[in-house]
């Protein structure tokens, strides 16, 4: 299976099936993805390999351990990996095909955002609006 950043300058590629996924909804993962939670999942170094763009990771590690690899052209986050493990840490959303897998588990929930839990009560659209005036609307009206 293969991965790459928003630009595509950087690539890799996973051997062998994927496990499944988990969530993690702590503060430094909102921050780190812009998002209510990361989806990711950890597979062996071994059947890891990047295919290029290496050079354009960038790192930013707090004294805590916590670590977030991203491109340097276009800020996503990108594999990295364990300390003092064989593992690669890979955020699912990079990933181009589409595999079986599921989200097994949810970290962090007694610190995730409020608004994230209205998400199985709003709106869903298959695709993107129809305009932008059509998303403004939807914004002001309450959840269900």
């Amino acid at each position: 299976m293969k991965g790459e950043c928003l630009c595509g300058e950087i690539a890799f590629e996973i051997e062998g099936n994927l496990p499944n996924l988990y969530q993690c909804h702590c503060s430094l993962c909102r921050k780190a993805t812009g998002s209510a939670a990361n989806a990711a999942t950890f597979v062996p170094s071994t059947r890891f390999r990047w295919l290029s763009g290496e050079q354009k990771i960038s790192s930013f590690q707090k004294s805590t351990g916590y670590r977030s690899d991203f491109c340097s052209a276009c800020g996503s986050p990108v594999p990295n990996p364990l300390r003092d493990k064989e593992l690669i840490w890979v955020p699912a959303g990079l990933l181009d095909e589409s595999f079986e897998a599921s989200v097994t588990v949810h970290l962090h929930l007694g610190s995730a955002a409020l608004w994230e839990h209205d998400a199985e009560r709003c709106l869903r659209l298959e695709a993107g609006p129809e305009s932008l005036e059509m998303l403004e609307e939807a914004l002001k009206q309450p959840a269900q």
